[in-house]
C-alpha cells in the first residue's frame, strides 16, 4: 500500500504553487490533465516506499504552460490555471481537506496583496555607507595593537572582599529588636 507524500500549495490569480515534500525521491511519475487531474508517484527512502497522490484540481489548467523542478528535498510544479481567478481551496472536494494537504506560507500571497510590491521594496538606501553607521559589528573603535586592561577582580581584590564582606557581619547584631514605648 502506498502513502500520501506532504503537499504544500499556494496560488496567484494566473498560477497555482505545489509542491511535493519528498526528500531523495526515485521513479518519480507525474501527470496533468486539462481538465484538472493532477496524478504523482515516486519512492524514496532506503526501502524504496511507495507514495502516491491523486487529486482533482479545483479547476481546469493549462497543461502546455505547466512546468515542473525535481530536486533532492521537494518536487515543485507551477500549475498554469486555464482562467485567471482565485481558487477558494485547491481541490474540488468541499470540506476539510486532507491531512497531507498543507498551505505553503513561505508562497503565501493574499489576492489583495498580490499586485502590490513585497514590503521593503519601496525603499531607496541610495548611497548609504552602512559601514560608516558605527552600529557595532564593524572595526570602529577596535585596536588589536593595544592589549586590553583587564578590569577584573585579582585573586587578592578577591580574597579582600571576603574578608571584609565577613568582618562587616561579625558586627552587625544577629537580630535587631525594635523597642515600642506606650
Amino acid at each position: 500500500m502506498s502513502r500520501h507524500p506532504t503537499i504544500k500549495w499556494a496560488q496567484r490569480s494566473d498560477k497555482v504553487f505545489i509542491t511535493v515534500e519528498l526528500p531523495d525521491a526515485k521513479n518519480v511519475k507525474q501527470k496533468l490533465e486539462p481538465e484538472g487531474k493532477f496524478s504523482f508517484s515516486a519512492t524514496a527512502g532506503a526501502d524504496n516506499v511507495p507514495y502516491e497522490v491523486d487529486l482533482d484540481l479545483f479547476d481546469k489548467i493549462d497543461v502546455d504552460e505547466s512546468k515542473s523542478s525535481i530536486t533532492s528535498r521537494n518536487i515543485c510544479y507551477l500549475v498554469k490555471k486555464a482562467e485567471d481567478n482565485w481558487w477558494s481551496r485547491l481541490i474540488k472536494q468541499e470540506g476539510k481537506s486532507p491531512t497531507f494537504l498543507k498551505a505553503d506560507w513561505d508562497k503565501w500571497v493574499d489576492e489583495d496583496e498580490q499586485d502590490s510590491e513585497p514590503a521593503g521594496a519601496d525603499m531607496d538606501m541610495g548611497d548609504i555607507d552602512f559601514s560608516q553607521l558605527n552600529m557595532g559589528g564593524g572595526l570602529g573603535d577596535f585596536d588589536a595593537d593595544e592589549p586590553e586592561e583587564d578590569e577584573s577582580d585579582t585573586e587578592e581584590e578577591i580574597e579582600e572582599g571576603k574578608h571584609e564582606h565577613s568582618e562587616s557581619q561579625a558586627a552587625t547584631p544577629a537580630s535587631t529588636e525594635v523597642e515600642i514605648k506606650a
